[in-house]
């Protein structure tokens, strides 16, 4: 029997590396860190100290304008201690103006807001307030009732 080769060597089969499943693997490796690396977001904050109030601040200013911000383009005007009256948002700017002219000295204002209001309607009240001149604005932190 000659010319035919051993069956030594045809059960023998050769070691090979596959490469597309090690492509696969190494992409999805990649594609993992990076939704990895962009879900991490770096918070960077400024540490504040916020001020203490008194224990009695005393009387509110009677002259100090106190303008809090509703649902729908709607706002109270409240002057010192009176009663809270509803107007527009349009009529704001006129109110603020009109307030600046007659206590030129020393205009107060007191930026609020209800727990309907919308964030875009105290910035604009915020925003009157700069645009008509008047720089002494505190702004409450804490939402009160409607037309407090």
């Amino acid at each position: 029997m000659a010319g035919t080769s051993s069956r030594g060597d045809e059960g023998k089969k050769k070691a090979r590396i596959e490469i597309i499943p090690l492509i696969d693997v190494i992409f999805f490796l990649l594609a993992t860190f990076v939704l990895f690396t962009l879900s991490l977001d770096r918070t960077v904050s400024v540490p504040v100290t916020l001020p203490q109030t008194a224990t009695n601040p005393g009387p509110p200013d009677p002259n100090m304008v106190t303008l809090q911000m509703s649902a729908g383009n709607t706002a109270y005007w409240k002057v010192g201690q009176g009663a809270a009256e509803p107007i527009f948002d349009a009529e704001i700017e006129d109110r603020l103006k009109a307030y600046r002219a007659s206590n030129p000295n020393d205009p107060k204002v007191l930026v609020t807001a209800d727990s309907t209001a919308k964030f875009g309607s105290t910035v604009l009240a915020l925003d009157m307030v700069r645009k008509v001149g008047i720089e002494q604005v505190s702004i409450e932190t804490v939402a009160s009732q409607t037309g407090r």
